[in-house]
């Protein structure tokens, strides 16, 4: 070693997505840089395998929803003046703010205002496509850099008046390996009896939203393809949940809940029937074709056509720019329909093809095969961290 001290990198992620993010980020820059890295901040289990010293646990800045948030209030402020306190009494080398973009983006507003000259990096762009734009202007004093998980996102920043933004890649490039199928996997892909993939929501309000209707589509496509083997990878968490609702379903699927289950299930499938979510990206990859529905709260229906920017909640429909992939969402859910079009996926022909050209096309639009997308994130975050310095 060259007696340098060690890269001092302050790191907060609010949330599981986050704590995996980051802790491949925390692996690269290992890797990438020429002398000893230190991590310190909040983050999860993944994160502190990767050495991160935590401040508190990840889990005192969670808050899913409205009424969760309104509890935890106190509590989050405090851990937000206790995170500005540990980064303005020690400063790092540089800051890293992984997505929760309601905790992070006013840690960065605060810190700015007391070290102007700290690098700090925002992991997860903010999905100002979709709504509140503003947003991208108002992170523009506080944050140097940007790392985006979608392709469009550095020119939507850029348009907006965002800070630069640098595509790093989505995180799911780097899983594709256990996405798709090898030869055996693929003969049982087009074998019978076709394997069906059923993914209401990994939220308990998704199920509870989506659950009936998802039934109803099930015994409806029975009736058109009576031999079908429906597989409902969920969570552990939401087993018995899970459970309660497919109880009353009329075709039963099979219920698996390890990630190694549903990465098998996935390179099977024939087809899915799933929640609009990054799910859809991943069935995507995978190469299984699809047809999306997404219900939210009636309110909240009734006022998104007002605030909402986008004409797509698909993730592979955004990136594509164009509608490969069928969605049915709120008033326009139609059971009958969703069967019919999934009979057409399994049994084949222009719809299955169609779905299935436009998802190899992703691979081009995502960057694929170049360097994953933790390592273009690290690379990205030491070059700001050069590029600030060379400033001051």
């Amino acid at each position: 070693m060259s007696g340098q001290a060690p890269l001092d990198v302050f790191i907060v992620a609010g949330e599981e997505s986050g704590d995996v993010l980051g802790a491949g980020l925390l692996a690269e820059l290992k890797a990438l840089h020429a002398r000893d890295v230190r991590f310190r901040g909040v983050g999860g289990a993944r994160m502190q395998g990767q050495g991160l010293v935590p401040l508190f646990p990840m889990e005192e800045i969670t808050a899913m929803g409205f009424a969760q948030v309104v509890a935890g209030l106190p509590r989050i402020l405090r851990r937000m003046g206790e995170t500005v306190g540990a980064i303005v009494a020690r400063p790092p080398d540089v800051l890293v703010l992984v997505d929760a973009p309601d905790f992070t983006h006013r840690v960065a507003r605060k810190v700015r205002k007391r070290l102007p000259e700290l690098p700090i990096v925002k992991y997860v762009a903010p999905t100002v496509w979709v709504w509140r734009p503003g947003r991208a202007r108002a992170m523009a004093p506080h944050v140097d850099r940007v790392l985006a998980l979608l392709p469009f996102e550095p020119e939507v920043m850029h348009a907006l008046g965002g800070p630069p933004t640098t595509y790093v890649g989505h995180p799911l490039l780097g899983e594709l390996a256990s996405l798709r199928p090898d030869a055996a996997e693929a003969a049982r892909r087009a074998a019978s009896p076709p394997v069906l993939l059923v993914l209401p929501g990994s939220r308990r309000s998704e199920l509870a939203r989506l659950g009936a209707t998802f039934g109803e589509v099930l015994e409806r496509l029975r009736a058109e393809v009576p031999d079908i083997e429906p597989v409902l990878p969920t969570l552990p968490a939401r087993r018995a949940q899970v459970e309660a609702i497919v109880a009353s379903w009329a075709v039963k699927p099979r219920i698996v809940v390890s990630d190694e289950e549903k990465r098998a299930a996935f390179r099977i499938a024939r087809a899915a029937l799933a929640a609009s979510g990054t799910v859809t990206l991943e069935l995507a990859l995978a190469g299984v074709p699809t047809v999306a529905a997404y219900r939210v709260p009636w309110l909240e229906g009734r006022i998104a056509p007002f605030i909402i920017r986008v004409k797509t909640a698909i993730l592979p429909n955004l990136i594509l720019d164009e509608p490969a992939m069928p969605e049915y969402l709120q008033w326009h859910i139609d059971p009958p329909a969703m069967a019919a079009q999934l009979a057409r996926l399994i049994v084949g022909g222009p719809e299955r093809e169609a779905q299935l050209a436009a998802f190899a096309r992703l691979d081009a639009v995502l960057g694929e095969g170049g360097e994953p997308p933790s390592r273009r994130a690290a690379r990205a975050v030491l070059e700001t961290l050069a590029q600030r310095r060379r400033v001051a």
